[in-house]
This record gives structure tokens, C-alpha cells and sequence, in this order.
């Protein structure tokens, strides 16, 4: 069974003590999110296969490695839009997909509103962006909807994971890697991780609930 990949590098950490401060700044919330998502997708990309390719220096010809791979990124709205710009930075050729998910505060469960994404083979590496892994629900829907078209790996990186997301994966998929910063231990009554952050998409994007239309 596939661990979770936990990172414990000293600016990783830092970024996220800014992050779980509920008086950190929009601004600043936003510089440290980030900084944090770019090193976790440097991260969960350490092991690619490089491709040989002959080049010509100014003094002579040598063998170089490149990235020669297909990615699909697919962030899971809304909060997982926060984690898009930091991974195009490191993939700008990656093409880009959207699920749409809503999760009822009263259940907890999530319901697709919206699904639109780039053809997926089995040569393409998928990453599942979303920051926050609490029930894992909104995960698992996205590789239910995601595994049919066999693409040839499937990574999930997320800011902070709860125990109960990682199982929840672990268990009906135990062949997807899970990048995160912190395995936090529980969730609240109301599914939210804990000690957590709060919201992490009202936090990066300025927004309440309470103006929430629905």
C-alpha cells in the first residue's frame, strides 16, 4: 500500500505556520500558498524519468536529461484553483482540467456541478490539486471519474491531509501518491480538519460564507 509523502523541509514548514495563522493577511496568505504548492509539486515530481537528448554546448556536443512527459493538472474547485498558478510554473506545457465540487456543510458530501477536462491516456500524468484533504470525499470522486481512463499515474497534492482522507484513499486506491505538507490527526463535527486552517478557498480568495449565493 502507497504512503502518504509527507515533506518536512524547513521553508515548507514555515509557509504553512503563515498559512494556519487565522491573522495572516490576504496578501500574505496568498505569497506563502504559493510558495508551499510550488515545493510540494517540485516534490511529488522528484522521481520523473528523465529522456536523453544530444545538444550542442559553444565548445562541443553533449547528452543531456529532459522532462519529456504529458501532465494534466486538475484542480478541484474551488480551492484547488489556489494551487493552479505555482504548478504552471513548473509545468507550462500541462494541460489543465476542471471538477467542479460543492460539499453540503450539513453531510459533508460533495456533488459535481461541473466537469470539463483535456483527453487522458494512459501516457499522461494526472495531479489532483486541492488543498485540503479532510473526508477525502471530494478526492475520491475525482479518481472514480479519473481512473476509467487509465492514465499512467496519478498524483494527489494537497496542503494539509486529515488520517481519515489519507485511509479513505489508501484504501480504494492504494496506487495514487499523496503529496502533502501535514497529516493532521481529526476532523471536527463539521468535516473540517483540525487544527487545520479554516476555508482554505475564503482564505486565498477573500471571501464569507455568509455572501455565499446559492
Amino acid at each position: 500500500m502507497q504512503k502518504a509523502k509527507v515533506l518536512s523541509h524547513p521553508f515548507i514548514q514555515d509557509a504553512l505556520g503563515y498559512l494556519r495563522n487565522k491573522n495572516t493577511p490576504i496578501e500574505t496568505f496568498r505569497f506563502y500558498s504559493d510558495r508551499i504548492c510550488e515545493f510540494l509539486i517540485y516534490e511529488s515530481l522528484r522521481n520523473l524519468l528523465l529522456k536523453e537528448k544530444k545538444i550542442l554546448t559553444p565548445l562541443t556536443d553533449t547528452s543531456i536529461g529532459f522532462i519529456d512527459e504529458e501532465f494534466v493538472i486538475l484542480p478541484v474547485l474551488r480551492s484547488g484553483i489556489a494551487m493552479l498558478l505555482p504548478t504552471l510554473h513548473l509545468l507550462p506545457k500541462a494541460k489543465v482540467g476542471f471538477i467542479g465540487l460543492e460539499r453540503n456543510e450539513t453531510t459533508a458530501i460533495a456533488r459535481e456541478y461541473y466537469f470539463k477536462i483535456p483527453r487522458i491516456n494512459n501516457n499522461s500524468i494526472v495531479l489532483i490539486t486541492d488543498p485540503m484533504l479532510a473526508t477525502g470525499g471530494s478526492t475520491l470522486h475525482s479518481l472514480e471519474k479519473i481512473t476509467p481512463f487509465n492514465p499512467k499515474q496519478i498524483l494527489i497534492i494537497c496542503v494539509i491531509a486529515s488520517q481519515e482522507g489519507i485511509k479513505a484513499i489508501e484504501k480504494k486506491f492504494p496506487n495514487v501518491t499523496i503529496t502533502t505538507a501535514v497529516i493532521d490527526p481529526e476532523l471536527n463535527s463539521k468535516k473540517f480538519i483540525v487544527p487545520g486552517l479554516g476555508d482554505y478557498g475564503d482564505r486565498y480568495f477573500g471571501t464569507d460564507e455568509l455572501f455565499t449565493f446559492r
